[in-house]
Formats: C-alpha cells, structure tokens, sequence
C-alpha cells in the first residue's frame, strides 16, 4: 500500500537509459528502491559503413519501454502510472547527431561504435595536448569538415543521444556535464566547455568556412543536482502516447552512461573506480591529480558533478561472448533440451573457473567492431589455438572471458602501472556481473584490486540516472553528490567483494602477452575478410 500511494502521489522517481542493446527504464520510491521497470531491446544498424539507429527505432524503443514500465506498475500495484516526481534521460555517450536550423536532423546518427574519425582525433590531441578519442563528437564534426561533407554548412546545433531525448521532450537544448565531457573537453575548474580549447577548435573551424562559434552549436553544460527543465506537454505525450502522463515533471540533466554508472555503483568520490561491462566496457576512476602525459587509450571525462576521471573505454566486451553463449543455447535446443538462459550463462561462465589460469594456450578476439586502443579501425571477432593448446570447455570459455577485458587491461595498465593513479574501491556493474563472482573475479584478475558488486549492480544505467533525478529532487543545501549517495542511497550496503587471487593475476598477464603479441592475427583477419 505504501508503494501504491507513492505512484499515486506522485513521490517517484523514474530513470530511462538507451543502452546499446536494451532501452530500460526503472522507477524507484523514495528510499531509492527500484519499484517496477520496462524494457525495450534493440540493435544498432550497419547502413553503408555507419553504425546508426534511426530516429524512428529510438521514439518507438522509447514508448515501447514506457509502455512496458506502465504494464508492470498497473500489475503489480494495481494503478495507472500518471504522475512523477522527477524523471532523468540517460544513453551511451558520444557519437554525432548534428542538427540545422529547422531543427531538422542532418544525417543519420553516428554512433560512439564508429571508428572513422582517426584524422580529425590525431589533429585535435596535437592541437589541444589533450586526447581526443575516436567516437568524441568533436571528432565527428571536425571529420566531416576534413571530407567536405556538404551537410556540416548547414549546421546549427549538436547534442548527444540524451541530449536529443531531453531536448524533445522538455524543450531545453542542455546536458549533463559528464555527458558534455564526451563531446568536448571540459575545465573541471569553471564546469564548462575548456574555453582555450573552444578558441583553438573556431580557428581551426574558420579554415574550412565553418562560420559559427562552438558555443553556439553545444548545448549548455549542466551539473548532476540542477533543474533542467521541466516534461513539456508534448513531451509527455511522447513518451505515453496514451496520454497518462501528467507534464510538468521536473527533469534532471540528462546524462552519458559513464556517469550513470557512477552513480550506480557509489563512485562519484575521489579514488573510487567503477567499471561497466556489457556490449562495450569501460573503467572510470575519479583521479587526486591530473595525468603526467597525454596517453591516447586515456579519456578523460567527468563526473556528474564535474570531478575529473580517467577513462579506458573499449568498443568491444560481451557480444562475442554472448555469441558463443547463443550457439551452446541453440546446441542444446537441437539436442531437445529445453534450455534457460540464465542457467546456461550461469553453467559456461562457472566453467571458466575451472581452467587453467592462462586459458591454456588459447587465444580470442573479441572485436565486433574496431578498438582503438589496439588500433584497430574494423573488427573480426576470431578464436585460435595451436595443436597443443589445452582446448577444453573450461579454457574455451575462460579465454572469451578473459579477451572481453583484454583491451581495457591494455589501457588500465598504462594508467595503473605507468601513471600510478590510485584507487580504493573498484565497483563493477553491467551484464558480465550478473552470473555471481565470475566477471568479478576475472576483473579482479585483471585490475589486480579487490572489486565489489551491489545487489543493485543489475540495474545499471537507468538506476543511476533515477538517483541523479533524484538528487535533484531531494538533496539538501550544499549536500553534495557524493555524500547523497554515500548517506542516503548506499548507507549499509556493503555487497560482495572479491580480492585478486595471484594465479588469476599472473595467468592474466601471460594470457595478456599472448594478447597482445597475437595482434598480427586480428590485423590479417581484417584484411584479408572483406
């Protein structure tokens, strides 16, 4: 009953995120406790070498999901979802979605999953001696300039995914300024666009005719506990078609799904780390001091509230893995054995930790698409063994397990080993966390620091994003962020940790110079498979 009179009264709060496989949305009461959810599943499209979703699948994903969380409340509680307390839009961060005057978007999507922005990123970093990653939206705009591209004339405004959806649906052209730290760098000092920065790009702009400023085309930077903007009426009849929803929903900023899963996983504060794994994957930790050099596998981006991370971020994590997963599905369905997803993850991931500690002599890859980190432009998921490999289900699954952190290792390495940052807690959430200790303990492995998961690390993104509305809604004067979710989110919750065991540790580094020494069989793999 307490539940039913808080949906009435309208004291929830409801996160919506568009991750790269799954739109979810998670309403929570108000001791932050996930109340119902929907979901809506979908795949980016590969349309004539871009890595898109059009604009029709992302409105009918997201209604579609609504829908779903709308279905769930009514069977649960017995009630028709109609009012909120907060809402807060969250999606997979960069990419390129730029738009004209008319608002009229100019060409189709272009995803953080795209690798074609080598040029402009190699300029940018010299000009600005800050990295600039691949899939950063500055990157995509600078590279359509590079190639002429007739559209970039005519363009008046570029946000991120959740910018789009916040911009549609409350009318304000703003985000969240861990959202904005993936389009353009950001001064952590001032919580905006680096100014210096912005000046050098409108010189480089101005070369290839591109008349406006860059301030006039981002959209306004805002902090994690700011209103920006309120459900507008035809916002609300976007998202519920029914007609339902009440407008005038306070709406948080929108943000990337790093800073969701910062505030996901309680690691918002300095010399906490958390690492999101699912079709891609990245580790983040909020860093004491700046880098002593630029590292091209670093990004450095922000929390919600403007703190300055360190970022590894790979393109590729579990959708070769979940391949091979969806081919032992199908091998028992032929053998007429009814089989359960989750206890066929459960029984392969388990298996891995029975192999030998460096997978046997096996080697994967487990490139989808490119990985910049290694230096790869397109992917050819593959595996190899030798004759003598130890090749057994146990090594079989441990080496996909291992390869789909190979590439962060490579990067965590660099920043862990080389730059000495430091890190207390690391917190892991996402899909390869569900099946219970193995993901965690393979990245315990991997990080070679004690890793812990949350009951609540399943709920990913679209959680993280209801705190931060939530935030918004309920904080004090002056509490920050980080003291929100430490005292009133996760006071109590301690969830289970996971130490690195040595073996794994050192099997992990030998597996990682059979990684990295094999590199040659991927490149020949691209080359030669058209």
């Amino acid at each position: 009953m307490d539940i039913k009179n808080a949906i009435i009264n309208g004291k929830t709060v409801l996160g919506i995120e568009f991750g790269s496989t799954r739109i979810k949305a998670v309403l929570i009461d108000e001791n932050h406790t996930p109340i119902a959810a929907g979901a809506h599943e979908w795949e980016n499209q590969l349309v004539d070498g871009i890595w898109t979703y059009s604009l029709e699948m992302i409105w009918n994903g997201l209604k579609d999901c609504y829908r779903d969380l709308k279905k769930d409340v009514q069977e649960k509680y017995g009630v028709t979802l109609k009012k909120i307390g907060a809402v807060g839009f969250s999606a997979m961060m960069h990419g390129y979605m730029a738009f004209n005057k008319e608002d009229e978007l100019l060409v189709p999507f272009r995803t953080w999953r795209n690798t074609m922005t080598k040029e402009a990123t190699d300029i940018l970093t010299e000009a600005f001696s800050f990295n600039i990653p691949e899939r950063w939206s500055i990157a995509h705009l600078y590279q359509a300039m590079l190639n002429k591209e007739d559209h970039v004339k005519d363009v008046a405004f570029m946000t991120t995914l959740a910018g789009y959806i916040h911009w549609q649906l409350t009318g304000e052209k703003v985000i969240g300024i861990g959202d904005a730290s993936g389009m353009f760098p950001i001064d952590s000092s001032t919580k905006d666009y680096n100014a210096v920065m912005a000046k050098k790009f409108d010189a480089l702009a101005a070369s290839y005719g591109f008349d406006r400023k860059l301030s006039d085309i981002l959209p306004k930077v805002l902090c994690a506990g700011e209103n920006a903007g309120t459900l507008t009426e035809e916002g609300a009849k976007l998202l519920d078609p029914d007609g339902d929803l009440l407008p005038g929903v306070p709406v948080c900023p929108p943000e990337g799904d790093a800073g969701t899963g910062m505030a996901a996983t309680n690691s918002v504060a300095v010399r906490t780390g958390n690492v999101s794994a699912g079709t891609s994957v990245f580790a983040m930790i909020v860093m004491e001091h700046d880098l002593k050099n630029v590292h091209r596998e670093i990004d450095l981006v922000t929390t919600p509230t403007g703190e300055a991370v360190a970022m590894v971020h790979c393109n590729n994590c579990t959708s070769d893995l979940n391949a091979w997963v969806n081919l032992f599905k199908e091998f028992a369905e032929s053998m007429g054995i009814s089989a359960d997803m989750n206890k066929i993850f459960s029984v392969l991931y388990n298996k891995a930790l029975e192999g030998d500690a460096e997978c046997g002599g096996l080697l994967a890859y487990n490139y989808f698409s490119g990985e910049s980190i290694t230096g790869f432009e397109e992917g050819r998921p593959m595996f190899v063994r030798t004759p003598n490999s130890k090749f057994n289900l146990a090594n079989f699954m441990r080496v996909h397990l291992f390869t789909s952190l190979g590439a962060l290792k490579a990067g965590l390495d660099i920043l862990l080993k080389e730059e000495n940052v430091g890190v207390d807690k690391v917190l892991g959430h996402g899909g390869l966390f569900k099946t219970k200790g193995v993901g965690q303990k393979m990245m315990a492995a991997a990080m070679n620091t004690p890793v812990s998961v949350m009951e609540t690390a399943g709920e990913g993104g679209a959680w993280g994003v209801a705190l931060l509305a939530a935030y918004m809604l309920r904080k004090d004067d002056h509490e920050s962020l980080a003291d929100y979710l430490e005292n009133k989110v996760f006071a109590g919750q301690e969830g289970s940790v996971i130490d690195p065991d040595a073996k794994d540790v050192e099997g992990f580094d030998t597996f990682m110079k059979r990684y990295l020494g094999g590199l040659p069989i991927e490149r020949a793999a691209v080359d030669a498979l058209k």
